[in-house]
């Protein structure tokens, strides 16, 4: 029997019973698909973001948390390893509202976002935090190296070193929100495969982006306790975190996370920037353990936004998700 015997089959079933018993008949590009979904179209709306925006959350990770370590570099007198993390932090501070308003595709378009504060969104906050940041660490920064390069004499020497610390404390502090509001930013949509991981998100981007930050130091020859101490820190945490995303597992719903190109990102990035970055450093092979950490972390950025992608595009995964 034809498609088209069958189908008038079914019609005159219909017509004449008011049911139609047995299977339909699958007709590509037909208005009743048979696989789940709105007429074929997905539940909800992928996102669309493109390389600029996984590039901005490692580049903000790395910024906010180059803050944090600043900060300790004042609090342990490491006033060198200070003024090189502020100098990322800047770096990154500068790049960031760069790279969002390359997405937006309008300079207008960024900074009408900081004309009114909208505390139940996640993108006019995340907006204001960038701004916060680089409010902070610009000053701070040029505080700092007038206050260590020069010598003023009177009074002036003694402002500037509590002007710099001040803004150190508010660079570090909005540094800790800009490293891991990209994470809640995830987690707060409808794609299952970040909503259902809400609470992990920020835990990683917030590691990632400290380990990152002391990657890139201990790269540029600064070798010391304490930021060694972080690197391990960093590196068992996204070990953790590795071994919690291969147990938590909702089948459909974040299957994106666990196959084809998303599920290899991803793995792959938290294998290089946890496990392989710790044996490499209890090895005392710092360098390489540095970078597997770095390229770990900036390949985790792409692997999470393509496992939206596809996930978004599967009516399924949304299905499973509200079981």
């Amino acid at each position: 029997m034809t498609t088209e015997q069958r189908l008038e089959q079914l019609r005159e079933q219909a017509w004449d019973k008011g049911i139609v018993a047995g299977r339909g008949v699958d007709v590509t590009g037909g208005p009743i698909p048979r696989r789940s979904g709105y007429y074929g179209q997905p539940v909800v709306k992928p996102p669309v973001w493109t390389w600029e925006i996984p590039i901005y959350f490692f580049i903000g990770g790395l910024a906010g948390m180059s803050a944090v370590i600043a900060f300790a570099g004042l609090v342990f007198h490491e006033i060198d390893l200070a003024r090189t993390a502020m100098w990322l932090a800047t770096i990154g501070a500068g790049l960031s509202p760069v790279l969002l308003t390359i997405d937006l595709g309008r300079p207008r378009l960024f900074l009408n976002m900081l004309r009114v504060f909208k505390y139940k969104s996640p993108m006019s906050v995340g907006a204001w935090i960038v701004f916060a940041f680089g409010a902070c660490v610009i000053p701070g920064l040029i505080a700092l190296e007038l206050g260590t390069r020069y010598s003023f004499g009177g009074g002036t020497d003694q402002f500037l070193k509590i002007f710099a610390h001040l803004l150190v404390i508010g660079s570090a502090f909005w540094g800790v929100l800009l490293a891991t509001y990209t994470g809640v930013l995830l987690g707060v949509t409808a794609i299952p495969a970040w909503f259902l991981h809400r609470v992990l998100l920020p835990i990683h981007f917030g590691s990632a982006g400290l380990g990152s930050a002391t990657a890139l130091l201990e790269l540029l020859g600064h070798r010391v306790a304490p930021l060694s101490a972080l690197g391990f820190l960093a590196a068992a945490i996204e070990t953790a975190l590795w071994i919690w995303l291969e147990i938590d597992k909702h089948g459909a719903a974040d299957r994106a996370l666990h196959r084809g190109l998303p599920g290899w990102l991803i793995r792959g990035s938290e294998f290089l920037s946890g496990p392989l970055a710790l044996i490499l450093r209890l090895t005392n092979l710092v360098p390489l353990a540095a970078i597997a950490f770095l390229l770990g972390a900036f390949i985790s950025r792409f692997g999470w936004i393509e496992a939206g992608k596809v996930c978004g595009r599967d009516p399924e995964a949304v299905f499973a998700s509200q079981g």
